[in-house]
């Protein structure tokens, strides 16, 4: 087996952080830029704001929810937005590199 085979449940899979560089964050948004290498992940977590991504590459991301996991594909400034409560873990799982800038709006 090698370390790119999953075993157990989402939960389970230990990769690489992804890296967050906090850009704004004042007491109307949160601009965050994230990096995404080959194999990392924002971890799981839940968003308490409505946010937009606006990607900066392209590329594809997987999304896993407690349900299910979907590879959605990115297009350099074709934004998207979600709102609050939304809960997952973003990966990478391409051989590329792939970032986009979230906003939080507060």
């Amino acid at each position: 087996m090698n370390s790119n085979d999953r075993v157990g449940t989402a939960e389970d899979v230990v990769r690489s952080s992804a890296v967050a560089t906090v850009q704004i964050d004042n007491e109307r948004v949160t601009v965050t830029e994230w990096r995404f290498p080959p194999g990392t992940e924002t971890g799981w977590h839940v968003h308490p704001v409505d946010y937009v991504v606006v990607p900066i590459t392209g590329g594809e991301l997987t999304v896993e929810t407690r349900a299910d996991a979907s590879t959605n594909p990115l297009a350099i400034g074709a934004s998207y937005t979600r709102e609050a409560g939304s809960e997952h873990n973003v990966v990478n799982e391409t051989d590329a590199e792939v970032a986009f800038v979230e906003i939080e709006l507060k």
